[in-house]
């Protein structure tokens, strides 16, 4: 019980801490409870799909959304089941405890259903922590695993009322990447868990993509892990998180900064129904949008949204191309 993760608070930590609180309540005065609910989806589906990346996840987002919805997709069955386990996962962030241990294994349990066959359980193994072929971390015994556990846990219990969340969810994030209690899923589960403690605190967490941010620096993400663990504190690795966090926040301004500008109902309404980083052909934009006439779909929400830069074409050149896909961009 008088376990404290080893840590030291630094003014850089304390600098972020502003900055992204500040940048917080930018986010939440600037945008409407439609767009949350749109932007919680989205961005939980850009969540989990860098965070499988991260673990070498072959699949595209368009897969990934293609999977969540139902369709077919000719992809590897476990990197199948992995998607429809994640976004399982992803699902309950909104009701999760983050500081019960038995919850931790109930959600592991979906993380890696049909995948590993101790799902929910802790490991009996010795494992270690890669990044690719290389091996940069042996992780503790399996037979001190119940203890640290527990321990991270009393120490969470203990201090979520003095210390930071943003720090809190940080440690615990390197702590539980220390200890790789789980024979399978442990990156994943850190990143969610990383999310859950963060939206238990304040709900906007709920639709932040953090695990893109980490995907976009991911060398800079094991390299934070093995300095900490040869330093045997986490301070480095709670200052790269909250910088991705900040970064992520930025992006996030942008957008509703554009979006509060003079944008017409029908921007609104197209970027509405777009999800990032997924093509959509000009029928599955009527489709969504309920129209019959593509002049109106061109003249009245696509010219626009490019000319604004909220959509990009994948064909600029040739704006009429059979080929021609419409993408939502994050320069808004």
């Amino acid at each position: 019980m008088d376990y404290r993760p080893p840590y030291e608070i630094s003014d850089e930590i304390l600098g972020l801490v502003s900055s992204i609180s500040q940048k917080m309540g930018q986010i939440e005065e600037r945008r409407s409870p439609g767009q949350n609910l749109h932007l919680r989806r989205n961005n939980k589906i850009r969540s989990l799909h860098a965070s499988l990346r991260i673990e070498a996840n072959s699949l595209s987002i368009s897969d990934v959304h293609d999977v969540i919805n139902g369709k077919f997709v000719a992809g590897p069955p476990k990197e199948i089941q992995e998607v429809k386990n994640a976004y399982a996962a992803y699902e309950q962030i909104s009701i999760i405890d983050p500081f019960c241990i038995d919850e931790l294994k109930r959600i592991h349990g979906i993380m890696t259903e049909a995948i590993v066959d101790d799902a929910g359980r802790f490991r009996l193994g010795e494992e270690g922590v890669f990044s690719g072929d290389q091996c940069i971390f042996v992780a503790p015994p399996a037979r001190l695993v119940p203890t640290l556990m527990e321990n991270l846990f009393a120490w969470m219990n203990a201090a979520r009322n003095t210390v930071h969340p943003l720090i809190l969810s940080a440690v615990f994030h390197y702590e539980f990447v220390f200890i790789h209690p789980f024979s399978d899923g442990n990156g994943r589960m850190a990143r969610l868990w990383h999310t859950a403690i963060l939206a238990k605190w304040n709900p906007i967490f709920e639709f932040i993509p953090i695990e893109s941010q980490i995907e976009k620096f991911q060398d800079g993400y094991y390299n934070a892990i093995s300095d900490c663990n040869r330093s045997g504190s986490s301070t480095g690795f709670i200052c790269f998180m909250l910088r991705q966090i900040d970064a992520v926040l930025d992006s996030m301004v942008l957008q509703t900064r554009g979006l509060s500008a003079d944008v017409s109902e029908y921007e609104k309404r197209l970027l509405d129904v777009m999800e990032f980083d997924v093509p959509y052909t000009a029928s599955a934009l009527l489709d969504l949008l309920h129209l019959r006439s593509r002049e109106a779909l061109r003249k009245n929400y696509l010219v626009p949204a490019i000319r604004h830069g909220f959509v990009d074409m994948t064909v600029p050149d040739k704006p009429n191309s059979k080929n021609q896909r419409y993408i939502k961009t994050e320069h808004q």
